[in-house]
Protein backbone atom coordinates (compact mmCIF):
# COMPACT_ATOMS: atom_id res chain seq x y z
CA UNK A 1 0.00 0.00 0.00
CA UNK A 2 1.45 3.06 -0.89
CA UNK A 3 1.78 6.13 1.71
CA UNK A 4 -0.52 8.62 1.04
CA UNK A 5 -0.57 11.56 3.35
CA UNK A 6 -3.37 12.63 2.64
CA UNK A 7 -5.48 9.80 3.24
CA UNK A 8 -8.21 8.99 5.86
CA UNK A 9 -7.19 7.52 8.65
CA UNK A 10 -3.50 8.66 8.39
CA UNK A 11 -3.16 10.53 11.69
CA UNK A 12 -0.48 9.72 13.85
CA UNK A 13 -2.53 7.88 17.07
CA UNK A 14 -3.95 5.85 14.73
CA UNK A 15 -1.12 4.61 13.17
CA UNK A 16 -0.13 4.11 16.20
CA UNK A 17 -2.50 2.27 17.63
CA UNK A 18 -2.49 -0.21 14.33
CA UNK A 19 0.94 -0.70 14.84
CA UNK A 20 0.95 -1.53 18.51
CA UNK A 21 -1.53 -4.09 18.21
CA UNK A 22 1.01 -6.70 17.63
CA UNK A 23 2.77 -5.89 20.44
CA UNK A 24 -0.17 -5.83 22.77
CA UNK A 25 -0.82 -9.39 21.56
CA UNK A 26 2.94 -10.56 22.66
CA UNK A 27 2.64 -8.87 25.91
CA UNK A 28 -0.43 -10.38 26.83
CA UNK A 29 0.32 -14.05 26.36
CA UNK A 30 3.86 -13.30 27.59
CA UNK A 31 2.29 -11.79 30.82
CA UNK A 32 -0.48 -14.58 31.12
CA UNK A 33 2.25 -17.17 31.08
CA UNK A 34 3.69 -15.72 34.22
CA UNK A 35 0.78 -15.39 36.24
CA UNK A 36 -0.50 -18.57 35.92
CA UNK A 37 3.35 -20.30 35.59
CA UNK A 38 2.14 -22.85 38.84
CA UNK A 39 -1.30 -23.76 36.36
CA UNK A 40 0.26 -24.61 33.76
CA UNK A 41 3.16 -26.36 34.92
CA UNK A 42 0.87 -28.53 36.54
CA UNK A 43 -1.18 -28.82 33.37
CA UNK A 44 1.39 -29.69 31.21
CA UNK A 45 4.62 -30.66 33.03
CA UNK A 46 2.83 -32.61 36.19
CA UNK A 47 5.36 -34.11 38.61
CA UNK A 48 5.62 -34.82 42.13
CA UNK A 49 7.49 -31.79 42.92
CA UNK A 50 6.15 -28.06 42.41
CA UNK A 51 9.76 -26.99 42.47
CA UNK A 52 10.24 -28.99 39.19
CA UNK A 53 7.09 -28.02 37.73
CA UNK A 54 6.87 -24.64 37.85
CA UNK A 55 10.62 -25.07 36.41
CA UNK A 56 9.48 -26.83 33.51
CA UNK A 57 6.82 -24.49 33.12
CA UNK A 58 9.53 -21.52 33.17
CA UNK A 59 11.69 -23.53 30.79
CA UNK A 60 9.01 -23.80 28.32
CA UNK A 61 8.84 -19.84 28.79
CA UNK A 62 12.53 -19.54 28.14
CA UNK A 63 13.00 -21.79 25.65
CA UNK A 64 11.19 -19.53 22.94
CA UNK A 65 12.88 -16.76 23.38
CA UNK A 66 16.27 -18.82 21.45
CA UNK A 67 13.81 -18.56 18.76
CA UNK A 68 14.05 -14.94 18.54
CA UNK A 69 17.16 -14.82 17.25
CA UNK A 70 16.28 -16.42 13.99
CA UNK A 71 12.49 -14.40 14.09
CA UNK A 72 14.92 -11.40 13.77
CA UNK A 73 17.39 -12.58 10.74
CA UNK A 74 14.66 -14.21 8.91
CA UNK A 75 11.13 -12.21 9.31
CA UNK A 76 13.87 -8.58 9.91
CA UNK A 77 15.33 -9.42 6.75
CA UNK A 78 11.79 -10.15 5.33
CA UNK A 79 10.88 -6.63 6.42
CA UNK A 80 13.75 -4.68 5.31
CA UNK A 81 13.43 -5.80 1.98
CA UNK A 82 9.51 -6.73 0.98
CA UNK A 83 8.29 -3.42 3.66
CA UNK A 84 7.18 -2.59 6.98
CA UNK A 85 4.04 -2.49 6.71
CA UNK A 86 3.85 -6.21 4.91
CA UNK A 87 6.01 -7.36 7.15
CA UNK A 88 4.63 -6.71 10.26
CA UNK A 89 1.06 -8.47 9.02
CA UNK A 90 3.42 -11.68 8.72
CA UNK A 91 4.51 -11.51 12.36
CA UNK A 92 1.36 -10.91 13.63
CA UNK A 93 -0.67 -13.78 11.63
CA UNK A 94 2.66 -16.57 13.64
CA UNK A 95 2.37 -14.83 16.95
CA UNK A 96 -1.81 -15.38 16.75
CA UNK A 97 -1.01 -18.92 15.84
CA UNK A 98 1.03 -20.05 18.32
CA UNK A 99 -0.92 -18.01 20.97
CA UNK A 100 -3.55 -20.15 19.77
CA UNK A 101 -2.12 -23.49 19.94
CA UNK A 102 -0.92 -22.10 23.65
CA UNK A 103 -4.36 -21.92 24.51
CA UNK A 104 -6.17 -24.69 23.10
CA UNK A 105 -3.97 -27.20 23.88
CA UNK A 106 -5.27 -30.46 26.54
CA UNK A 107 -3.29 -31.46 29.11
CA UNK A 108 -1.05 -33.87 30.18
CA UNK A 109 -3.70 -36.19 31.85
CA UNK A 110 -5.77 -36.25 28.44
CA UNK A 111 -3.14 -36.90 25.62
CA UNK A 112 0.43 -37.35 27.11
CA UNK A 113 3.39 -36.67 26.01
CA UNK A 114 1.95 -34.65 22.95
CA UNK A 115 0.46 -32.28 25.39
CA UNK A 116 3.84 -30.31 26.42
CA UNK A 117 5.16 -30.96 22.67
CA UNK A 118 2.20 -28.92 21.43
CA UNK A 119 2.68 -25.67 24.02
CA UNK A 120 5.98 -25.89 23.05
CA UNK A 121 5.69 -26.21 19.24
CA UNK A 122 3.30 -22.95 20.40
CA UNK A 123 5.71 -21.12 22.19
CA UNK A 124 8.25 -21.59 19.50
CA UNK A 125 5.93 -19.68 16.83
CA UNK A 126 5.37 -16.98 19.49
CA UNK A 127 9.20 -16.41 19.75
CA UNK A 128 10.02 -16.99 16.36
CA UNK A 129 7.29 -13.81 15.34
CA UNK A 130 8.50 -11.90 18.56
CA UNK A 131 12.15 -11.58 17.35
CA UNK A 132 11.19 -9.59 14.79
CA UNK A 133 7.63 -7.66 16.06
CA UNK A 134 9.76 -5.36 18.51
CA UNK A 135 11.64 -4.32 15.98
CA UNK A 136 9.63 -3.63 12.85
CA UNK A 137 7.08 -1.93 15.55
CA UNK A 138 10.46 0.71 16.68
CA UNK A 139 11.22 1.10 13.10
CA UNK A 140 8.04 1.94 11.96
CA UNK A 141 7.17 4.38 14.84
CA UNK A 142 10.70 5.94 14.00
CA UNK A 143 10.21 6.46 10.42
CA UNK A 144 6.61 7.66 10.32
CA UNK A 145 7.54 9.91 14.10
CA UNK A 146 8.01 14.16 13.78
CA UNK A 147 11.15 15.75 13.75
CA UNK A 148 12.47 16.47 17.11
CA UNK A 149 9.83 13.71 18.84
CA UNK A 150 10.91 10.60 17.55
CA UNK A 151 12.00 9.37 21.52
CA UNK A 152 8.17 9.91 22.13
CA UNK A 153 7.17 7.85 19.29
CA UNK A 154 8.79 5.08 20.14
CA UNK A 155 8.16 4.56 23.23
CA UNK A 156 4.86 4.16 22.62
CA UNK A 157 5.87 0.23 21.21
CA UNK A 158 7.10 -0.79 25.01
CA UNK A 159 4.11 1.40 26.50
CA UNK A 160 1.14 -0.12 25.01
CA UNK A 161 2.91 -3.62 26.31
CA UNK A 162 1.66 -2.33 29.76
CA UNK A 163 -2.06 -1.65 28.17
CA UNK A 164 -1.48 -5.62 27.59
CA UNK A 165 -0.20 -6.41 31.10
CA UNK A 166 -2.89 -4.33 32.61
CA UNK A 167 -5.79 -6.01 31.00
CA UNK A 168 -4.38 -9.75 31.54
CA UNK A 169 -3.65 -8.62 35.56
CA UNK A 170 -7.51 -7.41 35.74
CA UNK A 171 -8.64 -10.97 34.19
CA UNK A 172 -6.27 -12.54 36.10
CA UNK A 173 -7.36 -11.03 39.03
CA UNK A 174 -10.96 -11.82 37.88
CA UNK A 175 -10.44 -15.22 37.65
CA UNK A 176 -8.80 -16.36 40.60
CA UNK A 177 -11.85 -14.15 42.24
CA UNK A 178 -14.92 -15.66 40.29
CA UNK A 179 -13.89 -19.10 40.57
CA UNK A 180 -12.26 -21.47 43.53
CA UNK A 181 -8.78 -22.35 43.83
CA UNK A 182 -10.09 -26.05 42.55
CA UNK A 183 -11.51 -24.53 39.76
CA UNK A 184 -9.07 -22.65 38.45
CA UNK A 185 -6.55 -25.39 38.59
CA UNK A 186 -8.53 -26.98 37.16
CA UNK A 187 -9.62 -25.10 33.74
CA UNK A 188 -10.51 -21.74 34.48
CA UNK A 189 -6.97 -20.79 34.24
CA UNK A 190 -7.09 -20.76 30.71
CA UNK A 191 -10.33 -18.13 30.08
CA UNK A 192 -7.93 -15.27 29.25
CA UNK A 193 -5.97 -17.13 27.37
CA UNK A 194 -9.02 -18.00 25.07
CA UNK A 195 -10.13 -13.82 24.96
CA UNK A 196 -6.52 -13.38 23.40
CA UNK A 197 -7.41 -15.99 20.96
CA UNK A 198 -10.98 -14.44 20.54
CA UNK A 199 -9.27 -10.90 19.71
CA UNK A 200 -6.59 -12.31 17.26
CA UNK A 201 -9.57 -11.58 14.16
CA UNK A 202 -9.56 -7.79 15.31
CA UNK A 203 -5.70 -6.86 15.68
CA UNK A 204 -4.84 -8.52 12.74
CA UNK A 205 -7.92 -6.47 10.93
CA UNK A 206 -6.56 -3.16 12.61
CA UNK A 207 -3.17 -3.97 10.90
CA UNK A 208 -4.20 -4.57 7.85
CA UNK A 209 -5.08 -0.94 7.35
CA UNK A 210 -1.25 0.46 7.96
CA UNK A 211 0.52 2.13 5.23
CA UNK A 212 4.25 1.90 4.53
CA UNK A 213 6.15 4.38 6.20
CA UNK A 214 7.39 7.30 3.87
CA UNK A 215 10.80 6.82 4.51
CA UNK A 216 11.02 3.32 3.48
CA UNK A 217 8.08 3.92 0.23
CA UNK A 218 10.38 6.73 -0.83
CA UNK A 219 13.56 4.34 -1.32
CA UNK A 220 14.45 3.61 -4.64
CA UNK A 221 16.29 0.57 -4.30
CA UNK A 222 16.06 -2.05 -1.83
CA UNK A 223 18.64 -4.57 -0.37
CA UNK A 224 18.73 -8.53 -1.21
CA UNK A 225 18.68 -10.83 1.41
CA UNK A 226 22.49 -11.70 0.81
CA UNK A 227 23.52 -7.81 1.09
CA UNK A 228 21.46 -7.52 4.29
CA UNK A 229 23.36 -10.92 5.92
CA UNK A 230 26.45 -9.07 4.82
CA UNK A 231 25.74 -6.20 6.20
CA UNK A 232 24.58 -8.02 9.47
CA UNK A 233 27.62 -9.52 9.57
CA UNK A 234 29.69 -6.30 9.49
CA UNK A 235 28.16 -4.70 11.99
CA UNK A 236 28.46 -7.13 14.43
CA UNK A 237 30.44 -5.18 16.96
CA UNK A 238 27.13 -2.08 17.31
CA UNK A 239 24.98 -5.58 17.44
CA UNK A 240 26.73 -7.19 20.19
CA UNK A 241 26.99 -3.58 21.99
CA UNK A 242 23.18 -2.74 21.43
CA UNK A 243 22.52 -6.56 22.62
CA UNK A 244 23.99 -5.47 25.97
CA UNK A 245 22.17 -2.22 26.25
CA UNK A 246 19.09 -4.04 25.38
CA UNK A 247 20.02 -6.30 28.47
CA UNK A 248 18.81 -4.09 30.99
CA UNK A 249 15.79 -3.53 29.47
CA UNK A 250 14.16 -6.56 28.91
CA UNK A 251 15.71 -8.17 32.70
CA UNK A 252 14.05 -5.43 34.40
CA UNK A 253 10.90 -5.99 32.27
CA UNK A 254 10.45 -9.42 33.12
CA UNK A 255 11.71 -9.50 36.84
CA UNK A 256 8.83 -6.41 37.92
CA UNK A 257 6.27 -7.93 35.30
CA UNK A 258 6.36 -11.78 34.24
CA UNK A 259 8.02 -12.76 37.41
CA UNK A 260 6.64 -10.51 39.52
CA UNK A 261 3.28 -12.27 40.64
CA UNK A 262 5.19 -15.69 41.18
CA UNK A 263 8.29 -14.00 43.48
CA UNK A 264 5.25 -12.23 45.25
CA UNK A 265 3.43 -15.79 46.18
CA UNK A 266 6.32 -17.85 46.02
CA UNK A 267 9.36 -16.20 47.72
CA UNK A 268 7.53 -13.36 50.21
CA UNK A 269 4.64 -15.03 50.10
CA UNK A 270 2.01 -12.44 49.56
CA UNK A 271 -1.30 -13.44 48.57
CA UNK A 272 -2.12 -13.81 44.28
CA UNK A 273 -4.56 -11.23 44.43
CA UNK A 274 -1.29 -8.89 46.18
CA UNK A 275 0.83 -9.62 43.58
CA UNK A 276 -1.84 -9.26 40.83
CA UNK A 277 -2.25 -5.78 42.28
CA UNK A 278 1.26 -4.97 42.37
CA UNK A 279 1.65 -5.72 38.80
CA UNK A 280 -0.97 -3.53 37.87
CA UNK A 281 0.16 -0.72 39.40
CA UNK A 282 3.50 -1.71 38.21
CA UNK A 283 2.01 -1.46 34.38
CA UNK A 284 0.59 1.35 35.25
CA UNK A 285 3.75 3.21 36.43
CA UNK A 286 5.39 2.31 33.21
CA UNK A 287 2.98 3.11 30.83
CA UNK A 288 3.47 6.51 32.01
CA UNK A 289 7.56 6.51 32.57
CA UNK A 290 8.05 5.58 29.22
CA UNK A 291 6.43 8.13 26.83
CA UNK A 292 7.51 10.94 29.33
CA UNK A 293 11.69 9.62 29.40
CA UNK A 294 11.50 8.93 25.78
CA UNK A 295 10.25 12.73 25.31
CA UNK A 296 12.89 13.90 27.84
CA UNK A 297 15.18 11.69 26.08
CA UNK A 298 14.28 14.52 22.79
CA UNK A 299 15.54 17.34 24.80
CA UNK A 300 18.49 16.11 26.92
CA UNK A 301 19.99 13.36 24.46
CA UNK A 302 19.74 9.80 24.87
CA UNK A 303 23.24 8.61 26.77
CA UNK A 304 22.73 10.99 29.95
CA UNK A 305 19.27 8.85 30.61
CA UNK A 306 20.85 5.45 29.48
CA UNK A 307 23.98 5.99 32.32
CA UNK A 308 21.99 7.24 34.72
CA UNK A 309 19.21 5.11 34.75
CA UNK A 310 21.97 1.58 34.24
CA UNK A 311 24.02 3.35 37.24
CA UNK A 312 20.91 3.42 39.84
CA UNK A 313 19.38 -0.04 38.42
CA UNK A 314 23.14 -1.22 39.32
CA UNK A 315 23.30 0.66 42.91
CA UNK A 316 20.20 -0.41 43.70
CA UNK A 317 19.10 -3.82 42.65
CA UNK A 318 19.89 -6.00 45.11
CA UNK A 319 20.16 -3.45 47.98
CA UNK A 320 16.28 -2.53 47.57
CA UNK A 321 15.17 -6.45 47.66
CA UNK A 322 17.46 -7.24 50.94
CA UNK A 323 15.39 -4.42 52.41
CA UNK A 324 12.20 -6.02 50.87
CA UNK A 325 13.17 -9.35 52.40
CA UNK A 326 13.27 -8.03 56.18
CA UNK A 327 10.59 -5.94 56.03
CA UNK A 328 8.07 -7.71 53.22
CA UNK A 329 4.65 -6.23 53.48
CA UNK A 330 2.59 -5.51 50.53
CA UNK A 331 3.06 -1.62 50.74
CA UNK A 332 7.04 -2.19 50.54
CA UNK A 333 6.69 -4.82 48.17
CA UNK A 334 4.80 -2.39 46.09
CA UNK A 335 7.23 0.42 46.93
CA UNK A 336 10.07 -1.18 45.55
CA UNK A 337 8.76 -2.51 42.60
CA UNK A 338 7.77 0.77 41.44
CA UNK A 339 11.01 2.00 42.00
CA UNK A 340 12.25 -0.72 39.71
CA UNK A 341 9.19 0.33 37.32
CA UNK A 342 10.84 4.29 37.55
CA UNK A 343 14.02 2.85 36.79
CA UNK A 344 12.98 0.27 33.99
CA UNK A 345 10.39 3.02 32.41
CA UNK A 346 13.37 5.75 32.54
CA UNK A 347 16.15 3.50 30.76
CA UNK A 348 14.30 2.13 27.94
CA UNK A 349 11.87 5.13 26.91
CA UNK A 350 15.58 5.75 25.67
CA UNK A 351 17.10 2.99 24.83
CA UNK A 352 14.60 1.93 22.09
CA UNK A 353 14.87 5.00 20.37
CA UNK A 354 18.42 5.12 20.64
CA UNK A 355 18.75 1.66 19.34
CA UNK A 356 16.98 2.63 16.12
CA UNK A 357 19.21 5.42 15.64
CA UNK A 358 23.20 3.63 16.33
CA UNK A 359 21.89 0.45 14.11
CA UNK A 360 22.64 1.05 9.71
CA UNK A 361 19.30 2.51 8.43
CA UNK A 362 19.52 -0.71 5.40
CA UNK A 363 19.32 -3.15 8.05
CA UNK A 364 17.54 -1.16 10.54
CA UNK A 365 14.75 -3.59 10.83
CA UNK A 366 17.15 -7.00 11.13
CA UNK A 367 19.74 -5.27 13.17
CA UNK A 368 17.51 -3.72 15.67
CA UNK A 369 15.49 -7.03 15.64
CA UNK A 370 18.66 -9.29 16.07
CA UNK A 371 20.31 -6.81 19.09
CA UNK A 372 16.63 -6.86 20.76
CA UNK A 373 16.20 -10.75 20.30
CA UNK A 374 19.81 -11.81 21.57
CA UNK A 375 19.35 -10.00 24.57
CA UNK A 376 15.17 -11.20 25.37
CA UNK A 377 16.71 -14.97 24.80
CA UNK A 378 20.09 -14.66 27.35
CA UNK A 379 18.70 -11.90 29.74
CA UNK A 380 15.26 -11.54 29.89
CA UNK A 381 13.51 -14.87 28.83
CA UNK A 382 15.76 -16.26 30.97
CA UNK A 383 14.93 -14.08 34.24
CA UNK A 384 12.38 -16.01 35.98
CA UNK A 385 13.81 -19.55 35.72
CA UNK A 386 17.31 -17.90 36.81
CA UNK A 387 15.56 -15.96 39.71
CA UNK A 388 13.32 -19.02 41.15
CA UNK A 389 16.99 -21.16 40.46
CA UNK A 390 18.83 -18.24 42.59
CA UNK A 391 16.30 -18.19 45.38
CA UNK A 392 16.40 -21.67 45.72
CA UNK A 393 19.97 -22.32 45.38
CA UNK A 394 20.87 -19.52 47.93
CA UNK A 395 18.22 -20.82 50.62
CA UNK A 396 19.82 -20.75 53.84
CA UNK A 397 23.03 -19.08 52.78
CA UNK A 398 24.83 -16.70 55.30
CA UNK A 399 26.24 -14.53 52.98
CA UNK A 400 23.18 -13.73 50.31
CA UNK A 401 19.71 -13.09 51.80
CA UNK A 402 17.94 -15.70 49.23
CA UNK A 403 14.83 -13.88 48.88
CA UNK A 404 16.61 -10.62 47.62
CA UNK A 405 19.07 -12.74 44.65
CA UNK A 406 16.71 -11.94 42.08
CA UNK A 407 18.33 -8.21 42.81
CA UNK A 408 21.94 -9.43 41.38
CA UNK A 409 20.60 -10.52 38.10
CA UNK A 410 18.61 -7.04 38.15
CA UNK A 411 21.72 -5.41 39.07
CA UNK A 412 24.05 -7.06 36.54
CA UNK A 413 21.61 -6.30 33.60
CA UNK A 414 22.77 -2.97 34.90
CA UNK A 415 26.28 -3.00 34.18
CA UNK A 416 25.54 -4.03 30.72
CA UNK A 417 23.20 -1.33 30.08
CA UNK A 418 25.92 0.98 31.35
CA UNK A 419 28.90 -0.14 30.02
CA UNK A 420 27.45 -0.82 26.77
CA UNK A 421 25.86 2.20 26.51
CA UNK A 422 29.20 4.53 26.93
CA UNK A 423 30.79 2.20 24.76
CA UNK A 424 28.38 2.73 21.69
CA UNK A 425 28.18 5.85 21.53
CA UNK A 426 32.01 6.62 22.18
CA UNK A 427 32.02 4.14 19.03
CA UNK A 428 29.61 6.47 17.49
CA UNK A 429 31.43 9.59 17.94
CA UNK A 430 34.36 8.42 16.69
CA UNK A 431 33.06 7.40 13.54
CA UNK A 432 31.28 10.83 12.69
CA UNK A 433 34.50 12.57 13.80
CA UNK A 434 36.64 10.61 11.09
CA UNK A 435 33.45 11.30 8.80
CA UNK A 436 34.00 14.64 9.31
CA UNK A 437 37.85 15.41 9.05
Amino acid sequence: MEYRPGDAGSSKVATVLRVTSGNFLEMYDFFLAGVFAKNIGQTFFPTDNEYASLMLSFATFAISFFMRPLGAIFLGAYIDKIGRRQGLIVTLAIMGLGTAIVALSPGYATIGLLAPLLVLVGRLLQGFSAGVELGGVSVYLAEMATPGHKGFYVAWQSASQHIAIVMAALLGFLVRYVFDKAAVDDFWWRLPFFVGCAIIPFLFYIRRSLQETPEFAQRKEHPTTQQIMASLRANWQIILLGMLMVAMTTTAFYTITTYTPTYAKEVLKLTDTDGLIITFCVALSNFFWLPVMGALSDRVGRLPLLLLFSGLTLVTGYPVLVWLAGHTSFTNTLIALLWFSFLYGSYNGAMVVALTEVVPKVVRASGFSLAYSLATALFGGMTPIIATWLVHTLDGSTLIEAKAAPGLWLAFSGLCGFVASYLIYKRRAQTESAQTA
